[in-house]
């Protein structure tokens, strides 16, 4: 590895459109047994990937789709025989596969993995594990309202489907909406007007009342973080709680809500 424990070292990232990425690392005269370790932040779950030559003085590891990654941010190390692991900072990266990606879902799940690198200029690995999921599509902003459209993976619609709106932050009833399908395509609308001021996060219930519900994300692009890179235009509306205004989101995790916020009384 590069001369000096305070060496910044870099991995080079490169996706492939079943979900699996390949990382090469600069050797810089490293001997020993080498790996690439995954550590899971919200828990202590590690993932190890050993490190081959791959010439040009570069080790590589591959993370193939088929090695389970639980939901999360997985933070990227080098550890080199009995060094202490090392943070890898990110390299160039090749995500184009992901953009073009449409699983089978034939699994049942749906898996996604998506390198970034955090504030502090360091590799990290974003994770998603969704059995089944919903992939939000198109986002119609419309008047006082919002249509949805997307994908079901991993199971298919029975004919009670529906969408469900849900308070985040009270235990207040969940908005029920409609929903046109086919076997996996969706589309849905959301009236402003019907929700109070709040956080509702969006929901399908594909198999009706007596199925899971499945939360509604994009997640099969490059983007790890959607919410400051995808934007929507927020509507003022009429309510029986007074004027709101309100428009679509992504969270942290890049699943789909409404916010909803009142507007303030005239002085």
């Amino acid at each position: 590895m590069p001369a000096g424990r305070g060496a910044s070292l870099r991995a080079d990232c490169v996706a492939d459109s079943a979900g699996g990425l390949t990382f090469d690392v600069t050797a810089g005269g490293a001997s020993g047994t080498a790996h690439l370790v995954l550590r899971r932040r919200e828990g202590p779950e590690e993932v190890g990937l050993p490190l081959a030559p791959a010439g040009d003085g570069k080790l590589r590891a591959a993370l193939p789709s088929t090695v389970a990654l639980p939901e999360g941010r997985w933070d990227a190390y080098a550890h080199v025989a009995d060094d202490e692991p090392l943070r890898l900072a990110p390299g160039a990266t090749d995500l184009r596969a992901l953009t073009a990606r449409t699983p089978s879902g034939s699994r049942g799940h749906v898996a996604v993995r998506i390198p970034y690198a955090t504030r502090q200029g360091n590799l990290t690995v974003r994770s998603w594990l969704r059995a089944p999921h919903a992939e939000a599509g198109e986002l119609r902003v419309e008047g006082a309202g919002l249509t949805v459209r997307g994908r079901l993976y991993g199971t298919c619609f029975a004919p009670d489907a529906y969408a469900e709106v849900h308070p985040r932050h009270s235990p207040g009833p969940a908005c029920r909406s409609d929903v046109s399908a086919d076997e996996v395509r969706f589309g849905f609308s959301v009236t402003y007007a019907a929700l109070g001021p709040g956080v509702w996060d969006l929901w399908l219930r594909p198999h009706g009342e007596s199925g899971p519900r499945v939360r509604i994300a994009r997640l099969l692009d490059d983007v790890a973080d959607k919410k400051p890179v995808f934007t929507y235009p927020r509507a003022r509306v009429e309510t029986p709680y007074g004027p709101v205004e309100a428009g679509p989101y992504y969270t942290r995790d890049n699943d789909l809500s409404v916010s909803v916020t009142a507007c303030p009384s005239p002085q």
